[in-house]
């Protein structure tokens, strides 16, 4: 018989995904696993009980997580669930540890060697695992149907006997992977589409998308990326220009998507309530970010605001979630990736290797311990070689900071400190 690997039903009510499907179980039982599946599981991923056991899955109840060797979950393990699992078990999720210092030491306490995906690093054998990526490009489509369906008219242009119908224009705040995919999907549906971002690649990847680039392209904007392709802090000059031009195109826009988040920071506020003022009754306005405080002023959590002059600010939760058979397929192809990475070939069992970069990178706990750099308590070192996540650059300069500034008063200036500069996105 060999080591388990337990898929439990999520919890969460708002977390619809599932962190097994029937190829990625066929897959594990290749490797040697045992898999066994929480009975419905799948259910709100479209995937049904049957179709996990034909693909080789026991259907076991929750208890059944005692005897596992790996778990791999979706979202972190609550404190109850914690208390089932088998000490020394790999347990494998999207952990958000950021600002849950108490969740974190919980996995330690419960002895299970933690990793959290959302920390697998942007390098070539990494890509299949990274699961940020791949759920940021279903958001960014969702993202627009969400927009599309809010907003109260067609998207492309129409042509009939009886008049024409002009494009819907669509501005996409935040060229990443979701920006990306947000104008990919606009444009199908035949909106007139812009998008903006500071860093001078984005310029290209948005017009080979047959997107129309809107930035401020001064001496500063042409410098504005690193070596390593990350983005600069802009100055308050460049900040204060680009979002006067961001405030002037809003207004005349139908759909905004805003896409700027960045694991563990606040959100920035890249839309201010002068500039939703501004809108047009009917436009719409759909942020990405709400569940780090939003980008636009105004936007409530799991909500879709009407303002005073009819624009809808839509706030949904958990946006690759609300097309969970998609986003759930994906997901468990980018487990499995990684998976796969900390199993002994040979011996079909469980080998971590902890001086592996991957591992390095993406270990939270071990040995009743917190390891990552990044939560290690003050007093502890971390070990050897242990990889340090790149600092992410401040999110208010992925996008010209929108928000109201209040003058502040003048003051002698203070000596700089020594502290380092941040160095890019991560």
């Amino acid at each position: 018989m060999g080591q388990t690997v337990f898929i439990p039903r999520e919890l969460d009510a708002n977390e619809p995904r599932v962190a097994a499907s029937p190829d990625t179980v066929k897959r594990l039982a290749a490797l040697g696993f045992d898999v066994v599946i929480e009975a419905g599981a799948g259910l709100k991923s479209r995937i049904i009980d049957a179709d996990y056991a034909s693909a080789g899955a026991a259907i076991g109840k929750v208890s059944d997580v005692a005897k596992a060797d790996v778990v791999l979950k979706v979202r972190r393990p609550s404190d109850a669930e914690l208390k089932s699992y088998k000490p020394g078990a790999a347990v494998i999720a999207i952990m958000d540890p950021y600002g849950n210092d108490a969740a974190v030491a919980a996995l330690a306490k419960a002895g299970v060697t933690a990793f959290s995906m959302e920390f697998m690093p942007r390098i070539t054998r990494a890509q299949s695992m990274d699961v940020l990526s791949s759920q940021a490009n279903l958001a960014g489509y969702q993202a627009v149907i969400d927009g599309a369906s809010e907003y109260d008219r067609a998207l492309p242009m129409m042509m009939t006997a009886a008049g024409t119908v002009p494009a819907a224009k669509v501005f996409i705040m935040g060229v990443g992977v979701a920006g990306l995919q947000a104008i990919a999907t606009a444009r199908r549906l035949g909106a007139v589409v812009t998008a903006t971002d500071v860093r001078p690649a984005a310029k290209e990847q948005v017009a080979s998308l047959g997107a129309k680039f809107l930035a401020v392209e001064d001496e500063e904007f042409k410098a504005a990326e690193t070596a390593g392709g990350y983005a600069k802090e802009m100055s308050k000059e460049y900040q204060a220009k680009q979002a006067a031009l961001t405030s002037e195109h809003i207004a005349k826009q139908d759909i905004v998507i805003t896409t700027a988040l960045i694991p563990g920071r606040p959100a920035p506020k890249l839309v201010s309530a002068a500039m939703v003022a501004s809108m047009k009754p009917g436009s719409v306005l759909v942020d990405l970010a709400v569940e780090r405080g939003g980008n636009v002023e105004g936007a409530e959590a799991g909500k879709v605001v009407t303002t005073a002059n009819n624009v809808k600010i839509v706030g949904h939760l958990n946006v690759p979630g609300r097309i969970a058979a998609s986003a759930s397929l994906l997901y468990a192809r980018n487990l499995f990736a990684f998976l796969e990475t900390l199993i002994d070939k040979t011996t079909k069992t469980l080998a971590i290797n902890r001086d592996d970069d991957l591992v390095k990178a993406t270990m939270l706990t071990d040995g009743g311990k917190v390891v990552h750099p990044a939560f290690v308590k003050a007093d502890q070192q971390p070990p050897k070689g242990q990889y340090v996540e790149p600092a992410a650059i401040p999110a208010k300069t992925m996008v010209a900071d929108a928000s109201p500034k209040k003058a502040a008063p003048k003051k002698a200036a203070a000596p700089k400190s020594p502290s380092s500069k941040p160095k890019g996105i991560a």
